[in-house]
């Protein structure tokens, strides 16, 4: 702290254009080796990305983080499925509509929630129910920000004398939530719940938003369109939009190709005025 408050730079406020850096899930548990779901890359991305920082301590006017924040029973991890025989799925396990319908799955816990949120979830975000390793839980080692990360966070907090924005996302049970701005599956009786368009408006209000962290396949995409349909056709707000191409990597799993899917998307947010750029590049 004592090192950015001797940059003697000028505060934040004063910046024009106004430079947001918006960190998705940049989490031990995402990034270190040892972390529960650690991401293949995400260490030389997290080394990328506090460079960019620290290059760009007097262009960049505000951080904002999500933490991804999970229970040891949510409707993802394995405890919250069973067999006819009470076994549990393994991680990476996916679970269709198909499965509980033939009740090669059963759901523990809010048993018609759940047999309704598969065929919801394949209806309306043409995704299946995927199980994943327990990660990111509240309390663990692995629910903290990377601590490079946080030390350069705080570096340009004091440098610049601009809070540090952090969210805390994915605590209602019995939906998904990879984007930072809204859950899988709508629960309405939620604060949660719903679209943060608060969150939203704030960081649209910045003139430039670069998008880093992890995982390109999961969070980052899906963060990304959730502004993406929020601009709509706007080609002032679809023209903030950057993502630190190399400062973001995705899941690798035995059977999906992620990455292939991350790829298709992110062609059609680019088409729409996404700018997809690298940490070595200048702001612009």
């Amino acid at each position: 702290m004592s090192a950015g408050q001797a940059l003697g730079m000028p505060t934040a406020e004063t910046d024009r254009p106004r430079t947001l850096l918006l960190l998705v899930d940049a989490q031990v548990d995402f990034i270190h080796q040892d972390g529960a779901l650690c991401v293949p890359g995400a260490i030389q991305d997290t080394r990328r990305t506090v460079e960019w920082l620290l290059t760009h301590v007097g262009e960049v006017s505000q951080v904002a983080a999500s933490l991804d924040s999970h229970v040891p029973l949510q409707i993802f991890y394995p405890t919250w499925w069973h067999d006819d025989h009470g076994h549990l799925p393994e991680p990476y396990t996916v679970i269709s509509a198909k499965d509980v319908d033939g009740e090669v799955w059963r759901p523990a816990f809010e048993r018609q929630w759940s047999r309704d949120y598969v065929h919801r979830l394949e209806d309306q975000a043409k995704k299946q129910l995927m199980i994943w390793p327990y990660h990111t839980m509240l309390g663990t080692p692995g629910h903290a920000l990377d601590p490079s990360l946080a030390q350069a966070i705080a570096f340009h907090s004091a440098g610049r004398r601009a809070q540090p924005k952090y969210l805390i996302k994915g605590m209602i049970a019995k939906t998904e939530y990879y984007s930072l701005l809204e859950p899988e599956v709508k629960v309405p009786e939620d604060p949660q719940g719903d679209v943060n368009r608060p969150f939203l408006e704030w960081l649209m209000a910045f003139d430039r938003v670069y998008v880093a962290g992890q995982a390109k396949s999961h969070c980052v995409l899906e963060t990304l369109a959730t502004i993406v349909r929020y601009a709509g056709d706007s080609p002032v707000a679809l023209g903030k939009l950057r993502l630190l191409d190399d400062c973001t990597s995705s899941v690798v799993h035995p059977e999906i190709d992620f990455d292939a899917l991350a790829q298709r998307t992110l062609a059609t947010f680019e088409a729409k005025g996404l700018r997809r750029v690298v940490s070595t590049e200048p702001l612009d």
